[in-house]
């Protein structure tokens, strides 16, 4: 039997690249297509919204409507709409994985309550190569405690609303928590003026914006007469997809909890 899926932001780049993919993929079914309320989308085949033709599931503007414990729900729009139905998913016991950046520290707190109630995946970044990237970076950074200093630099295209991108932000987490430090307290994000020498503890952070950058992200471990330097550049959304149909396969099948990729990926 193939795994039900239901895509909300289906009107949007990811939402259709998901749903190109779907249909190629013989163990996942599209079952329903999300959009907000007054989305031109709403109503249409969502096939045709993602430009590969009929597919016999409409767009709705209702996800309690679709959501349900037989399903899994992939969602890829904002922080105030993926809390929305993070909800009705619990309520509904409906699998949810969302790949939505941008949470609030509040939202954050009441997504991990919530997460309990059901399946729930909530990862800033469902690339393959991202979560081998941090489990890499943890890795490394646990190993050059002494003389190397982490920056963590990213460039996303201009339209991203969110900064640093919140892959930024895990793997600024993952220095931290492989050298025990408080994130919140080291990261540095940004440096203008006379700042004074970098400290010993200071995790840097740099957002960039332009063009149409899917999203690259670079590490560096700057030492004393050498650098490392961990790079993981996205070439087209599809690598995002196809970590989401993964988690897709993966989550159905798993207890009420809270779960990331490398538990999809078993990193």
């Amino acid at each position: 039997m193939p795994a039900n899926v239901v895509v909300c932001g289906a009107a949007g780049r990811m939402g259709k690249t998901l749903i190109g993919l779907i249909q190629e993929h013989a163990e996942l079914q599209l079952v329903g297509a999300v959009e907000a309320v007054g989305h031109p989308a709403v109503g249409k085949d969502a096939g045709e919204v993602a430009g590969i033709g009929t597919v016999g599931v409409s767009v709705v503007d209702d996800y309690a409507a679709v959501a349900g414990p037989d399903n899994v729900s992939l969602d890829f729009t904002i922080a105030d709409a993926a809390m929305d139905h993070l909800r009705t998913a619990a309520a509904k016991g409906a699998a949810i994985a969302i790949g939505t950046t941008g949470l609030s520290a509040e939202q954050r707190t009441e997504a991990e309550q919530l997460a309990t109630q059901t399946r729930t995946i909530i990862a800033p970044n469902m690339s393959v190569g991202v979560n081998v990237l941090l489990k890499a970076v943890s890795d490394v950074a646990r190993i050059l405690q002494d003389g190397f200093d982490p920056e963590v630099i990213e460039i996303h295209h201009r339209y991203k609303i969110d900064a640093p991108s919140g892959t930024a932000l895990a793997l600024g987490k993952a220095i931290a928590d492989a050298q025990g430090k408080d994130f919140e307290q080291e990261a540095r994000f940004s440096r203008h003026g006379i700042t004074g020498q970098r400290t010993d503890n200071e995790i840097g952070m740099q957002a960039l914006r332009g063009g149409d950058v899917v999203g690259d992200h670079t590490v560096i471990f700057a030492g004393f007469g050498e650098r490392l330097e961990l790079i993981h550049r996205s070439q087209s959304r599809e690598c995002l997809a196809r970590g989401a149909l993964r988690a897709a396969l993966w989550l159905p099948s798993q207890a009420p909890g809270l779960y990331t990729m490398k538990d999809v990926l078993g990193l």
